[in-house]
């Protein structure tokens, strides 16, 4: 948001009827700054969690390429104060490279090309897949994106990008102020389209009030027994204050982690979720299927001093606090 001017200009959100996207268009309505709202028409309609949100104008996802150069050429200058994009395939167990191909890569480089024409500051979720199993550790050192090894062609879709957006041909023309962050595990509401890629606690939410029982899944690995595998889970309305910050501030140019710092277990995250749902702990082990195996995450911790050297100081949501939040407001919206 570089100057007063732009500031009466709507922000362009994509991926606006998903799950982290709508929280943002949440966050907007109730800041009062009008947005321009991009996805497939038919999430705004069916996704009833999303319900009452002022999504602004709405562009079809696979118009927004023409709709971009239609409005700059009406207007003779970017119709938008900034690009927050987070429309991209996230399910992890997508396999059909083309499509994550087209997806995450080339439509990402398709908002970047824009943004770099038309000094329009840019700010997009890469995604912690791109560490893959953690032989690197999980520093957002920009240096080590080429060197990453994602377990699954999702992951390698959001790596590819973070390495475009270095390339010496982007050296030259970049977005007057860019940021990617690469997300943790997001929890919290909204999610329920994503099916089997919603977070654990919605699928124990559900299942505890059906049977009073939570599932995690065994271990594999001996160092890490049946529930203790680690991964850092964030609450989604401390990634939209992330991405807020980013805007706002701008930050310098660069792909940060986005996660709390610290790792805490399945097993933490199930207690929890019994405990904001006053139900007795019943926890049950089950497989990981046979095809995600060899691509599972046993642990993942975001390093966030870069964040934090950016000038970010606000203490992220302990899980359990998040946990409640998002169990309390599950429950309001039956």
């Amino acid at each position: 948001m570089p100057n007063n001017a732009s500031k009466a200009l709507p922000l362009l959100v994509t991926g606006a009827g998903g799950f982290v996207g709508a929280r943002f268009v949440e966050r907007c309505n109730r800041r009062n700054i009008s947005v321009i709202s991009v996805d497939a028409p038919e999430y705004f309609q069916e996704r009833s969690e999303n319900r009452g949100l002022n999504y602004g104008e709405i562009v079809d996802r696979e118009k927004l390429s023409p709709w971009l150069e239609a409005e700059t050429l009406k207007r003779g200058s970017a119709p938008v104060r900034g690009i927050v994009h987070l429309g991209a395939c996230t399910d992890t167990g997508e396999l059909d490279e083309v499509y994550l191909a087209k997806m995450n890569l080339d439509y990402t480089k398709m908002i970047w090309n824009y943004c770099a024409r038309e000094k329009v500051p840019l700010v997009y979720a890469s995604s912690g897949a791109t560490y893959g199993a953690g032989e690197l550790g999980y520093d957002d050192d920009d240096a080590l994106t080429p060197k990453l090894k994602p377990l699954n062609p999702y992951g390698e879709s959001k790596r590819a990008f973070d390495e475009w957006a270095f390339s010496e041909e982007r050296a030259a023309r970049t977005p007057p102020a860019w940021a990617g962050f690469k997300f943790f595990n997001v929890y919290g509401f909204g999610e329920s389209h994503k099916e089997k890629m919603a977070s654990v606690i919605l699928h124990s939410y559900r299942r505890i009030l059906e049977s009073g029982v939570a599932k995690l899944f065994e271990s594999y690995r001996p160092e890490y027994r049946n529930g203790e595998q680690k991964r850092d889970f964030i609450f989604v309305e401390d990634v939209v204050d992330v991405l807020f910050f980013a805007l706002e501030k701008p930050i310098r140019r660069g792909v940060y982690n986005l996660g709390t710092g610290t790792a805490r277990t399945w097993l933490d995250l199930a207690r929890a979720t019994f405990r904001a749902m006053g139900k007795p702990e019943k926890i049950e082990f089950i497989p990981v299927p046979v095809e995600l195996r060899e691509r599972y995450q046993y642990f993942t911790e975001a390093k966030m001093e870069r964040l934090r050297a950016e000038g970010y100081t606000k203490p992220f949501t302990p899980l359990e606090v998040g946990v409640a939040a998002y169990i309390d407001r599950l429950a309001r919206s039956k």
